[in-house]
């Protein structure tokens, strides 16, 4: 006997509405649709998060200087494999000693307008987690470097974060204008470690490298100590910008300019590179000095009270500018016929 299903009676005598309809189906897997797409933006944050500690901006600067620096040692390009190897080994380190340095600086990090907004102190990353992070990107680095590349990389990118951590941020930061000119080796040791990665020693080609990066750091980063003096004022933080007055930070950028020229004309018989590279660099050289000046002219108009800004966040990207192009030339020139 055929028979026809039909919806439960209530007691007025209608089809009971507690049978859900084919329209309220997807309702029941909205909820949980829900709770993952927010799982996945609350994941994607976290990440973010840890991510911005290790301040990305800075490593990418770091490695423009290796890879040039690898193909200088070589006389030719590397292996694909060490070239990975090194660049990772060195992501790693760079990122541990940023870090370090989110996790010691949070108390400064919080009164400046320009980093009030890191992790660390916005809460999204705890300090025990931070420190954790540090020390787990720091140990890998150095396990790294020792397996994959050599050991007298191991102990170069050692010292890298040391004099960074330690010697930067715990000891020159807070107490000397001339803080980030020590304090700025640490930046200078990618050429050593890049250098040292190839050849397993180091030469005084790598030297002159070095040094190139060593005296352009003061002017590099002065500009935006001059941007962001106020913020470094409120935090304690002596900057040199800080604590003189333009002219003679300009005075000060001029001379380490003129120092980083020599340290890079120095390796053109170091390296016995080309005439080109001698070309470039002299070039490139006489552009940034230029800018220098520039910037050293309008401190002296507006320490007479006739000028306003000396337009030091030029100099700043200038600085970007010179150093990039500086490497570039530095890599190409090998493969030339000459």
């Amino acid at each position: 006997m055929h028979t026809t299903s039909q919806a439960p009676i209530d007691g007025t005598g209608s089809p009971s509405s507690a049978v859900p309809t084919p329209q309220d189906a997807p309702a029941t897997g909205a909820a949980p649709a829900r709770e993952a797409a927010r799982a996945t933006v609350a994941l994607r944050e976290r990440v973010g998060a840890y991510v911005a500690l290790t301040k990305p901006r800075i490593i990418e600067l770091l490695l423009v200087t290796t890879v040039p620096t690898m193909i200088l040692a070589q006389g030719g390009l590397p292996g694909l494999g060490l070239i990975l190897a090194t660049l990772v080994g060195g992501t790693l380190a760079a990122a541990s000693a940023n870090v370090y340095n989110c996790y010691l600086d949070r108390d400064i990090d919080q009164v400046m307008n320009r980093t009030k907004r890191r992790p660390l102190v916005t809460g999204e990353v705890s300090p025990r987690a931070a420190l954790v992070f540090a020390t787990v990107l720091g140990v890998v680095s150095l396990v790294w470097f020792a397996l994959l590349v050599n050991v007298v990389s191991a102990w170069l990118t050692f010292a890298a974060i040391a004099i960074y951590v330690v010697g930067y941020t715990m000891i020159l930061k807070r107490r000397t204008p001339q803080n980030i000119v020590w304090g700025g080796i640490a930046g200078c040791m990618p050429v050593l470690i890049g250098w040292s990665a190839v050849t397993g020693s180091l030469s005084w080609a790598a030297l002159a490298l070095f040094l190139v990066i060593f005296f352009w750091t003061p002017p590099h980063y002065w500009p935006l100590s001059m941007k962001f003096k106020r913020d470094y004022a409120n935090a304690g933080v002596p900057m040199l910008p800080v604590v003189a007055d333009d002219r003679r930070v300009a005075v000060e950028m001029v001379v380490y300019s003129v120092a980083m020229i020599a340290s890079s004309l120095a390796l053109w018989p170091l390296a016995q590179m080309t005439w080109v590279y001698g070309v470039v660099a002299t070039a490139l050289g006489a552009w940034f000095l230029a800018s220098c000046l520039t910037m050293l002219r309008r401190a002296r108009v507006k320490a007479d009270g006739n000028g306003g800004k000396v337009g030091e966040m030029k100099v700043f990207h200038a600085s970007i500018t010179y150093l990039t192009l500086l490497f570039v030339a530095v890599a190409v020139d090998v493969f030339l016929p000459l």
